[in-house]
């Protein structure tokens, strides 16, 4: 596990947005929240735009940088966040990675230069991370928020969030109690419950909005990760040219026809030629990939083609098995299927002995 800080801003509906994150970092599975700073508000930058919320957390996780970065671009996607060519137009939300143990990484940007540039960075990271030493400064990060930063800020004071609660307190509950995580989304599933003859307003489907909204978020989003984030250059040189497996790596995904779950396991192989992948890796593009709307053919060519572009290895082999559930709760309903699809590449395609020995070793693992 290592250390991470997290800062968070918003100025656009930032009563909810704002602890809207806070709560969505607190839920994710990879991630312990260790801290968080009370509220700051600041006036915006580059333009005459809404004054902004800021906070800070600190977080345990098992997440590389790249992923963790590509996490936090899942939440905001989530709260609407919309990214363009003006990088200081108001948002629903803004998560950075301003510290990662002690990474010191400019094509990261880690740590985030915001941290020496702004005061609505580095006053809240001071309040939860203070003695943290910033690689590269031989500075505390409270020694940094000592420097005068532009722009001023002010604490936000708890009399004005009209909630009687301690500054440890204020991300949890700051905001109404009706908190959202996509207020468009949520007003989308409103809308299907009432299609549907629901009544939306009765007590147990009140939060099914906010619930959808959050699952799907996290369901779908390998459409904010890319195999370079993912990778992450944890790539090694080795002179090893024997096989190299990974069975069952579960996998969860979505057709695309109906918008229903196929779920499984994928058994990954590559023979290696001058170069090795650090085997989390394998289960990290298998997840990519899978969590889009997906097909189970074009799924296991994702994965055959990734292992390939990053590797250029002599050989790739592929197998996932699946059960669909628009096969089995509707249409045909089979209860026993399972669709079984193969992606070869190189040697395991050409070589019929490489094929054999890949195949045999997953057939002990089929049903």
């Amino acid at each position: 596990m290592t250390r991470a800080l997290i800062s968070l801003g918003s100025n656009v509906d930032r009563e909810r947005n704002l602890p809207a994150a806070a709560g969505a970092l607190k839920q994710h599975a990879d991630l312990t929240v260790i801290d968080t700073s009370c509220i700051f508000e600041s006036p915006a930058v580059g333009g005459d735009y809404p004054a902004f919320f800021n906070a800070a957390a600190v977080v345990e996780t098992s997440l590389d940088p790249a992923t963790l970065k590509a996490t936090l671009r899942g939440i905001e996607a989530g709260l609407g966040r919309v990214r363009t060519g003006d990088k200081n137009a108001p948002r629903s939300i803004d998560l950075d990675v301003v510290l990662f143990g002690d990474l010191e990484d400019d094509d990261l940007g880690i740590p985030d230069p915001g941290l020496s540039e702004y005061s609505y960075v580095a006053v809240p990271a001071a309040e939860v991370a203070g003695d943290w030493v910033v690689p590269g400064r031989n500075k505390t990060v409270a020694e940094i928020a000592e420097e005068s930063l532009p722009p001023s800020l002010r604490k936000v004071p708890m009399a004005e969030q009209d909630l009687n609660l301690t500054p440890d307190d204020a991300f949890e509950e700051y905001g109404p109690a009706d908190e959202t995580f996509n207020p468009r989304f949520e007003a989308l599933v409103r809308e299907q419950l009432e299609i549907l003859g629901e009544d939306p307003d009765r007590q147990g489907i009140q939060r099914t909005p906010y619930r959808v909204a959050k699952s799907m978020a996290f369901l779908t989003g390998g459409y904010t990760q890319s195999l370079k984030e993912v990778v992450n250059n944890a790539i090694f040189e080795s002179p090893d040219s024997e096989m190299v497996m990974l069975k069952d790596i579960e996998f969860y995904s979505m057709c695309e026809h109906h918008m229903l779950p196929f779920f499984g396991r994928a058994h990954v192989a590559y023979i290696p030629e001058g170069k090795v992948i650090g085997v989390s890796k394998l289960a990290r593009i298998v997840d990519v990939f899978a969590r889009r709307m997906q097909i189970q053919e074009r799924l296991s060519n994702q994965v055959a083609d990734a292992l390939m572009e990053c590797l250029n290895p002599l050989g790739v082999g592929v197998v996932m098995e699946a059960a669909h559930l628009c096969m089995l709760m509707r249409g045909v309903q089979k209860q026993n299927s399972e669709m079984i699809t193969s992606a070869l590449r190189g040697s395991f395609r050409e070589d019929a002995r490489t094929r054999s020995e890949f195949m045999n070793l997953v057939g002990h693992e089929l049903r």
